[in-house]
């Protein structure tokens, strides 16, 4: 006990992490689970323009679980849905108050975005507010003097369509990020110990004294891991799709391995990134999981990052796997292709380029 208190004392930036992670992780926790989302985007139609529609849609602004914003049509809401600029649409028909004062029960219609079954089933649960007391209390039209009438209980239906995941099954949910998930791992802890063990088993000086320049050294370092993390991708895809019948539209192949080759070029960069500034195994293992977990925690993998607060947002959009998650669902679940992907393609190209040049840098440092 004695020995292993005295070799965690020589190594004090392990302790540092040790002390510092699990609060760090601790806080991300707390402020970022939240399964009840609140200012979701919701693209509306109102083509009634009425006092009548204006309650329904100021009372769901009241309520703060959605953001609206207008867009032109129908069509418009559910490709505002697919593109993942909103999770929700609201179409209220040009017909509804002369329906509504002729006691007819007219239709409201409200779109969900089933890619995310959480959210749905939130926005599920609080799609009452559209047709809350505080709403249909004033949408009755009784005549006193007139002959007694049969009024409906509710003054109009709510039609709610859950669109690209109708079911939502949740393997649909979780299986295209645990892709990314495996991804990363593989990578940063694979990758992130490969110098460091060359380091402490004393063979890295037989590799800078080789006739090998540090290009490919680098290379060399790499290459099995690029390979492994691609098998990666393909091999859990294709169970994914075999097992769980989880959607492999065909014309999605290229875009894809588009997607592979510039988030596994990120994340390997990475890796070795944090294996050129770690001193130990132990120090590199650390720093990965450090940045795994919170890529699971914040990239809406699991919790919607329209659940989180503002603050945390921005973290968020500054990790790769927020991006992968959000392409490969789309590709998947909605069909896209990488046009309409193209800002997390460009985002995820950029970190690659980022973290490869800084590996690069760091490895070469390292050498000298």
């Amino acid at each position: 006990m004695n020995k292993e208190l005295l070799q965690l004392k020589r190594d004090p930036r392990l302790i540092g992490f040790i002390l510092f992670f699990p609060i760090v992780l601790m806080i991300l926790f707390g402020l970022a689970l939240k399964l009840e989302p609140e200012n979701v985007q919701m693209a509306y139609v109102d083509e009634d323009q009425s006092l009548f529609s204006n309650l329904i849609k100021t009372n769901i602004w009241t309520e703060g679980y959605f953001q609206l914003y207008e867009v032109e049509n129908e069509a418009a809401i559910k490709n505002a849905i697919q593109k993942g600029e909103a999770r929700a649409g609201l179409y209220i028909p040009g017909n509804f108050s002369y329906e509504l004062t002729e006691n007819n029960q007219p239709t409201v219609k409200m779109y969900v975005d089933g890619t995310m079954p959480s959210l749905a089933t939130a926005m599920d649960n609080n799609k009452y507010a559209i047709t809350d007391d505080a709403v249909t209390n004033d949408m009755y039209f009784l005549d006193p003097d007139a002959d007694p009438v049969v009024v409906a209980n509710d003054p109009f239906f709510l039609d709610v369509e859950v669109l690209f995941n109708p079911d939502k099954k949740e393997t649909w949910f979780f299986l295209p990020g645990v892709i990314g998930v495996l991804i990363m791992q593989v990578a940063l802890i694979l990758t992130g110990t490969a110098v460091v063990r060359e380091k402490e088993s004393h063979t890295l000086e037989q590799l800078i004294v080789s006739p090998v320049s540090g290009v490919k050294i680098i290379c060399g370092k790499l290459l099995p891991y690029v390979l492994i993390a691609f098998a990666d991708f393909y091999i859990v895809l294709v169970l994914s799709a075999t097992f769980f019948d989880l959607p492999l539209p065909r014309a999605a192949q290229w875009p894809l391995f588009l997607l592979a080759v510039v988030y596994v070029s990120g994340l390997i960069g990475l890796g070795v990134a944090i294996s050129t500034v770690s001193q130990t195994q132990q120090q590199a293992i650390f720093l990965s999981i450090f940045f795994l977990i919170p890529s699971i925690l914040l990239s809406g993998f699991i919790f919607p990052v329209e659940a989180m607060p503002g603050y945390l947002q921005p973290v968020a959009y500054a990790l790769p796997f927020t991006y992968f998650v959000e392409v490969i669902r789309g590709l998947l679940l909605k069909g896209n292709g990488i046009i309409d992907h193209y800002r997390d393609y460009l985002a995820l190209a950029g970190f690659a380029i980022g973290f490869i040049t800084l590996s690069v840098i760091k490895f070469r440092k390292y050498l000298e």
